[in-house]
């Protein structure tokens, strides 16, 4: 009968209370004292933690960014002029709640690129949608989807994320037809 319910568990896709239910029967006399209830919301919150951690990972490989940054690694050297107290409420993301644009400038070398990604993966963490884009990588999409006819679905989706990340702004002049798309 175990076996009919992991089945059933998998084929409706609750594949994290299946292994937790599993884990259950691997260990039986850690959870036999448990009441049915108890033993049942283990298993939910283990279907929540690993559908949570599967939105997470996947709105991460969505962002495409350019570095692995994690706000936990940001390095606080007085010469970079980040104040800790600032960095901490960006990392809330309250920010993007409100629709707010957030731009960092700085001389070359500084780790705004970091910062960004960092940002970026603690926004995905959060659950929302980003994207990374270094610009001539987005002007170079957005010239091609106006060629191939999908301009207008690009720029939808574009629209519908939380945060766009736009680095390397201003590297390099923009032409005039660079300006135009």
């Amino acid at each position: 009968m175990i076996e009919t319910t992991l089945s059933q568990l998998r084929q409706l896709k609750l594949n994290g209370m299946a292994s937790a239910l599993q884990t259950q029967l691997d260990q039986p006399g850690t959870y036999e004292g448990l009441a049915f209830a108890e033993r049942l919301q283990l298993l939910v919150d283990h279907e929540d933690q690993e559908r949570n951690q599967r939105k997470q990972d996947r709105l991460t490989r969505a962002a495409q960014f350019k570095l692995k940054a994690y706000a936990k690694d940001i390095d606080y050297l007085p010469a970079r002029g980040l104040q800790q107290s600032q960095m901490a409420s960006l990392l809330l993301c309250n920010w993007l709640k409100k629709a707010r644009n957030l731009l960092l400038t700085g001389p070359c070398g500084t780790g705004k690129t970091y910062i960004a990604c960092a940002l970026g993966h603690q926004a995905c963490l959060k659950g929302y949608s980003v994207k990374y884009y270094r610009l001539p990588r987005l002007i170079l999409a957005l010239t091609q989807a106006k060629a191939d006819g999908s301009y207008s679905r690009l720029l939808k989706t574009i629209a519908g994320l939380n945060l766009l990340i736009i680095d390397d702004w201003g590297l390099e002049p923009l032409n005039a037809a660079t300006q135009m798309t």
